[in-house]
């Protein structure tokens, strides 16, 4: 059985606590006032502004030198412009939260997701694996905890996150109010409770058989669980693409792609199967998991690679037909993207889909452990930038910056996501002994 050095334990909490802190000073410097912004705008300036927010800028200055004819007209427009910029600047420790939650999430329901599919299709080759697999997941239960408190404070308008929880915005914007029926706050929280509670007792009821398949004498267990993955990964499906679009494609209310829901479940099953390869070769090289050879790293390998091309074809899909039809509704996603965030944006497609496919496409590298764990860390970082590139510029707009809450944030998270694994691992022994296919998954060569 593994024990949580603590070393280990120690550097987590010391990531968590630096983190948590960061977060307080992000949240502390975020303006409070339209004063605020204006000494903001007129000190610091923000990356990516526009000659919009220059010209609004001059005007501010014009204003003053009483240079602007119809004071009363730019007041009005220069009070507008300021309260949105409010609004962005203070969503902007917020969205950085929200993008680190919802990435280590994904990631924990991503693995989930695979050990499902594992025992569905009888895999042969990774029952060795399955423990990894269940601590991962096991922050599922915490990570869905602090999603769901975040959206809850989103709806009790907190913050300006989700622009279709404010009802003068909604008063004034036709396309939200035809949206309403699904679009309001009590629906949005019950279906985010119902999917919350359906992973969770998924995967009680999966890692709990599993234990008790150890001590059996027969495969009964096995049978439930072969059973109980097979509805899981139906619910997930349904519930996954309405998760996406509720927490995700939501937070821009005009904008809508039908190959949302397939997007987001690429980007989390692929960081899923990389922090799998990624805790299984650490613990290999600590000589925790003696039975897991580099044929079982290189299939996690080959997931990595055909994972990545998936995404990038939905990626491609998505982004070319759109961007072919060139209708105003759609196109604008991409638009503010391209703009205002063409570093993240492009950068994590290189990153996303370039380096795996030139790494990882030779047999021989994916039996390298460092070559998966140098691949590993990479996708991570694109896959983080695709959640930054989905969430930011429907929450903040062109006053981006990856920088204090967003570094303290992931600092935060991740500190929490490897206390959480880590400490799973110690719950149970690390092969599962009882598994119908463990000596086929021990002697498995490729």
């Amino acid at each position: 059985m593994y024990t949580l050095s603590s070393k280990l334990k120690l550097t987590a909490i010391i990531f968590m606590i630096v983190g948590a802190i960061g977060l307080v000073i992000g949240f502390l410097q975020a303006p409070s006032n339209l004063d605020d912004v204006k000494e903001i705008i007129a000190t610091e300036g923000h990356h990516g502004e526009t000659s919009h927010h220059e010209e609004a800028e001059a005007n501010f200055a014009d204003a003053e030198q009483g240079v602007v004819n119809d004071a009363h007209a730019a007041g009005s427009h220069d009070a507008e412009h300021l309260e949105h910029k409010l609004h962005q600047l203070q969503n902007k420790p917020w969205a950085a939260v929200y993008v680190a939650a919802f990435f280590f999430f994904m990631i924990s329901l991503g693995a989930l997701a695979f050990y499902a599919l594992q025992y569905a299709s009888q895999a042969g080759w990774s029952p060795v694996l399955f423990r990894v697999m269940e601590a991962i997941s096991a922050y599922i239960v915490p990570g869905g905890i602090i999603m769901f408190v975040l959206l809850a404070l989103s709806g009790f308008h907190l913050n300006h996150l989700f622009v279709w929880m404010d009802p003068e915005v909604v008063a004034h914007d036709e396309i939200i109010q035809n949206k309403t029926a699904y679009l309001n706050v009590p629906f949005f929280l019950i279906r985010a409770a119902i999917f919350l509670a359906g992973w969770f007792l998924f995967r009680h009821f999966l890692v709990k058989n599993s234990r008790k398949l150890d001590e059996a004498t027969d495969n009964a267990y096995f049978k439930k669980n072969f059973k109980l993955s097979a509805g899981f990964l139906v619910f997930f499906l349904v519930s996954e693409s309405m998760m996406s679009w509720d927490w995700i494609m939501s937070l821009d209310p005009h904008w809508f792609s039908t190959l949302f829901g397939w997007y987001v479940f690429s980007s989390m099953f692929v960081s899923g199967i990389t922090v799998i390869a990624l805790v299984s070769i650490y613990l290999k090289s600590r000589g925790y998991l003696p039975f897991v050879n580099n044929s079982h790293i290189h299939d996690l390998a080959k997931f990595m690679f055909g994972i990545s091309i998936f995404w990038t074809y939905l990626w491609f899909s998505q982004f070319m037909l759109i961007w072919y039809s060139n209708i105003p509704e759609e196109v604008v996603y991409f638009i503010s993207r391209i703009e205002n965030y063409s570093l993240p944006f492009f950068g994590m497609v290189a990153l996303n889909f370039l380096f795996p496919l030139l790494v990882l496409m030779n047999s021989d590298f994916k039996r390298m452990n460092w070559f998966v764990v140098m691949t590993g860390i990479i996708i991570l970082v694109g896959h983080y930038l695709d959640v930054f590139t989905m969430v930011m510029p429907a929450t903040v707009g062109e006053s981006w910056f990856i920088g204090l809450p967003e570094i303290s944030a992931v600092f935060f998270f991740g500190g929490l996501f490897t206390f959480v694994i880590f400490n799973a691992l110690t719950k149970a022994p690390l092969l599962a002994k009882r598994n119908p296919y463990i000596k086929e998954s021990e002697h498995f060569h490729y």
